[in-house]
């Protein structure tokens, strides 16, 4: 994986880049989220794919502007990124947060986007988990054990929480202006309208990821979001929480570019 700059609407925006393939695939990651939460995965699916994982704007090392952080400057934050780096055509695979954009962007029905790949997508809950007030708790006061609870909670009972993935959580909580940056983002997800009428717009193929056993976002959530996109197919992560991509990486790994290499 090769660290990268570009600079997109005067903003420093960082990303990582990895694989030489022809096929190029964009990650997204979650609320709070940062680029490396992809690290597991990206190792399984550099061969086939040229994987370009961002820091969205306003998380992890990129700028985080003082503005009103709502799907929409997300939305266009996505293009102007792949406009930027010379994106003709793409798949794109998004988690919590990161799916909501994906579906959101897909809703425009772009013809640069070939398939979408949604992992837990925010967007229909609307009253919040123990998990996500964890996960909240985290981001506004980052210490390794405020992180290290919500995290544990996110995968579920017994399973190993990186220290890495910890501290770097913390490192970029701790960043000037990110819990601005977070609380906003939270704020225009609860403001934002209904999603049911856009995901309706998507006329790409659709696989939607949801682990069985999600306490962030719970897996009762997912037959509404696919019940709601016309050419979607659900899989269940059986003994995964909220992040497949972290707990069982090469099977998630797999059952993407199963679907992705479908009719291609």
């Amino acid at each position: 994986m090769k660290e990268k700059f570009v600079t997109i609407n005067r903003n420093n925006i960082r990303y990582l880049e990895d694989g030489q393939s022809d096929r190029n695939l964009i990650l997204l990651h979650g609320l709070g989220g940062y680029a490396e939460r992809w690290s597991n995965l990206m190792p399984h699916l550099n061969e086939k794919y040229h994987i370009f994982a961002p820091d969205l704007i306003g998380y992890g090392q990129s700028d985080k502007p003082s503005v009103d952080y709502t799907v929409d400057v997300f939305i266009k934050f996505v293009f102007d990124f792949i406009e930027t780096l010379g994106i003709k055509k793409t798949f794109m695979i998004g988690t919590s947060l990161g799916g909501q954009i994906v579906a959101e962007c897909a809703a425009t029905q772009s013809p640069i986007i070939e398939k979408i790949v949604l992992v837990s997508p925010a967007g229909i809950m609307r009253k919040s988990t123990p998990t996500l007030d964890a996960y909240t708790m985290a981001a506004l006061y980052p210490n390794k054990e405020t992180v290290k609870n919500a995290y544990q909670m996110m995968v579920g009972p017994g399973k190993q929480v990186s220290e890495i993935s910890i501290e770097r959580f913390v490192n970029n909580m701790s960043r000037p202006n990110a819990k601005m940056v977070f609380l906003s983002t939270l704020l225009g997800l609860k403001n934002a309208p209904d999603i049911f009428e856009r995901l309706s717009k998507i006329n790409i193929p659709t696989l939607v990821i949801w682990g069985k056993e999600d306490n962030l976002i719970p897996f009762e959530y997912s037959h509404q979001f696919v019940s709601s996109i016309k050419d979607s197919k659900l899989v269940a992560m059986e003994g995964c929480g909220h992040s497949p991509y972290v707990e069982d990486p090469e099977k998630l790994a797999d059952t993407i570019s199963k679907f992705l290499s479908k009719g291609v």
